[in-house]
């Protein structure tokens, strides 16, 4: 263990072997860090947060903050934050509220990029990239291996399916299916994450029936209710679609994101 003597550590707050805290950095009461963490110089880590092992935090971060929320009048909620993260510089990882899960919780091997904010009571998968300054308002949900361009927003409550793709500058004010692309102010989806398909491996056979499938859920004919009936029926051997179908039926406070609005 590694501790600079500028670093402020308070009394209560756990630190696992490895673990490397530089220069100016403050570590708050309640704060648990796990082994091989980094905290590079000037981060604050405020109160009631897990960090776990191998993450690296870059300077000016503060993770661990109070929820930004009217209502919050300082009960104990917490930030949970996984395995091999990397967090650059100016990010903000707010703490959940009692309105909501009590938890703000990330997953694991996610970058995210200088200025990107995750708001209270918000869940982020693993995988996951948040470029430049990208932006989650509470109770967000993004799911694995999503990347988030920069300076996009994702609205409160709003939800961001596996394997999407969101274009930066982007205004996401309706939920985005799982291997969605959308981008926009507001943002529309235009389609699948083609990139992010063939980077997991997908051949030209799968990502052609998946396109088939997409036309005809968002393209074919008949009400929309009748298309998904219909396209879980005939595509329902591929395990995207359904995924695609059960976001879509899941009760969600946010409307969906759909191709030309």
């Amino acid at each position: 263990m590694a501790i600079h003597p500028s670093a402020q550590i308070d009394a209560s707050a756990e630190l696992a072997a490895g673990v490397v805290i530089g220069p100016w950095c403050i570590v708050g009461p309640g704060v648990q860090l796990g082994a091989g963490v980094h905290l590079v110089s000037h981060v604050v880590v405020q109160q009631d947060t897990s960090v776990g092992a191998a993450t690296v935090v870059h300077p000016f971060a503060v993770i661990g903050g109070d929820p930004q929320h009217n209502g919050y009048k300082g009960e104990p909620v917490r930030l949970e934050i996984g395995s091999s993260n990397v967090i650059r510089e100016h990010a903000t990882f707010n703490r959940g509220t009692p309105q909501g899960s009590g938890v703000t919780r990330v997953g694991s091997n996610n970058l995210f990029m200088t200025g990107a904010h995750i708001g209270h009571d918000a869940v982020v998968g693993d995988h996951v990239v948040m470029a430049n300054n990208a932006t989650l308002g509470g109770h967000a949900r993004i799911g694995d291996r999503v990347f988030l361009g920069g300076l996009c927003a994702v609205h409160q409550n709003g939800r961001v399916g596996q394997g999407a793709i969101v274009g930066g500058l982007a205004a996401v004010t309706r939920d985005v299916i799982p291997y969605g692309s959308v981008w926009g102010n507001h943002a529309r989806l235009h389609g699948l994450n083609l990139v992010g398909l063939k980077r997991k491996g997908y051949d030209k056979d799968a990502i052609r029936r998946l396109l088939a499938a997409f036309r005809d859920l968002f393209e074919g004919d008949g009400i929309f209710a009748d298309r998904i009936d219909r396209t879980a029926g005939t595509y329902g051997d591929l395990p995207e679609i359904g995924e695609i179908i059960a976001f879509i039926r899941e009760d969600a406070r946010r409307p969906l994101c759909l191709p030309g609005e």
